[in-house]
């Protein structure tokens, strides 16, 4: 069922670039390769996303007319938009077509051949290549701390310096256990066959992970993480949407857990159910209780090391073009408050549907406007004292980059600087995740290690990079 679920979520996305780009001189196949390949394969054969061969169908059979129903009306339970109301049935109708006449076809890569497995033998040019390609500022040099975390999401640093990393679609938790001499890690998988266990977090030495609908506990683990060890459930009830139903995780200073649950939805009313809110809960998931609300689809959360407050980013509803609205960066100040969602985007967008009778100004605005469609996901502040005084406890932020844009936008991993809660600038800190119209990777989350260096998580190619300063 997972593969066929993602099928559904593959032709969303395939489409998102096709109505982005299409224009009447361009045949399909071209509209596919020049916006879509790069995830799903030159030939369809997979890569980040899944195959669009053959394969078991979630919705009947792979026939032209079929698909036209699918894509039309979508399928919301499986992350599928319906698209009757931006593609025109013209533009329906040739995609269909394309997809049904390779529906049957064994292609490339065969299906036993996991989709990030593709993905890393596709797209992983060679590492001086790849290094080479990046910018960065001067004084800090980029390299790869570790490969073959398939999927890799986000990540959490032990006081032994392990490094727990969750994944999306492997299924995966791995432990990046460093080598001698310091500069690269062994990828250890500690636990496998989970629910894309995107989110860990540690407290009093226990790994804490966020799966779908619940969260788990690996206790002691960096005396057990070589040995596949147990876990305990700490939560069950969790909504198990799968529509922005990833869960990251994160300990507070005062040892509470804290996790969002996302809307089930591109754009819906959600401030009467569970969805679209922040949660706290202690360890041992007792006294779940709403911290936040309107909160779209958060994927990354950090807490001020001074103030401690909770800030966090948010990804923009879509399907309001190509501009509009904004991500979002925010900081919650106290409990109860209310970020927005679905009555005003980005502060500044009230929504055409659920913003009538209402104002932005009844919402908490953003920190910071990261832009239309970056995608951002992790952040962390910067605690270390390997870079300069001025990055210290200021912000980076990963932006995974957009998926329906008509000009590709993010890939970046930004830095924000802050007076108070007040935003003083925003700049590029990692560029060369996407060149031209090439994605060679998308960052998911940054940490720091113990020497001041930073890490980032790359989900595309599997990769951990590690950003040092020397300032030469």
């Amino acid at each position: 069922m997972k593969k066929t679920a993602l099928q559904a979520a593959a032709i969303g996305m395939a489409l998102a670039s096709f109505a982005a780009h299409a224009a009447p001189a361009q045949t399909a196949e071209q509209l596919y390769q020049a916006n879509c390949a790069a995830c799903h394969g030159t030939k369809l054969e997979g890569a980040v996303g899944p195959t669009l061969g053959d394969h078991a169908w979630l919705h009947g059979a792979p026939t032209k007319a079929n698909l036209i129903k699918v894509i039309s009306n979508g399928v919301p339970e499986k992350n599928m938009p319906a698209w009757s109301g931006t593609l025109n049935p013209q533009q329906i109708s040739l995609l269909a077509a394309y997809v049904a006449s390779n529906a049957n076809k064994q292609l490339a890569v065969a299906p036993a051949t996991t989709a990030s497995a593709a993905a890393a033998a596709a797209a992983k040019p060679a590492a001086t290549d790849l290094l080479g390609g990046f910018k960065l500022p001067k004084g800090f040099h980029i390299s790869v701390y570790a490969e073959g975390a398939t999927a890799a999401r986000s990540m959490a640093v032990s006081d032994s310096g392990i490094v727990y990393v969750g994944s999306r679609k492997a299924g995966k938790v791995y432990a990046l256990v460093p080598r001698a001499d310091k500069q690269g890690a062994d990828v250890v998988t500690i636990a496998e066959g989970l629910e894309n266990p995107i989110g860990v977090t540690l407290l009093n030495g226990a790994l804490y992970v966020g799966e779908i609908s619940r969260v788990i506990r690996f206790d002691n683990i960096d005396k057990r993480y070589a040995q596949k060890p147990s876990y305990e459930v700490v939560k069950v009830s969790l909504p198990n949407d799968k529509w922005h139903g990833e869960k990251v995780i994160k300990a507070s200073p005062d040892g509470k857990l804290y996790i969002p649950v996302g809307a089930p939805c591109n754009i819906c009313d959600t401030d009467d159910t569970k969805s679209a809110k922040i949660y706290r809960m202690n360890p041992d998931g007792s006294q779940l209780e709403e911290v936040a609300r309107g909160v779209r689809n958060t994927v990354g959360f950090a807490f001020h090391p001074s103030t401690k407050q909770l800030w966090f980013t948010d990804n923009g509803r879509d399907e309001l073009g190509d501009n509009t609205p904004s991500c979002e960066l925010n900081v919650l100040t106290k409990f109860g408050q209310h970020f927005g969602f679905p009555y005003c985007h980005g502060g500044a967008v009230p929504d055409p549907e659920f913003g009538k009778g209402r104002t932005c100004e009844e919402f908490v605005e953003p920190v910071a406007k990261l832009g239309p469609h970056v995608a951002p996901l992790g952040l962390s502040f910067y605690t270390g004292k390997q870079f300069p005084e001025a990055y210290r406890n200021n912000i980076f932020v990963a932006e995974h980059g957009s998926w329906n844009r008509s000009t590709k936008i993010g890939y970046t991993v930004r830095f924000i600087t802050l007076y108070g809660n007040k935003l003083v600038s925003d700049t590029a800190f990692i560029e060369g995740f996407l060149r031209g119209d090439e994605v060679v990777g998308r960052p998911v989350d940054v940490v720091s290690l113990a020497d001041g260096s930073l890490l980032v998580s790359d989900d595309y190619g599997g990769r951990i990079f590690r950003v040092t300063y020397d300032g030469k």
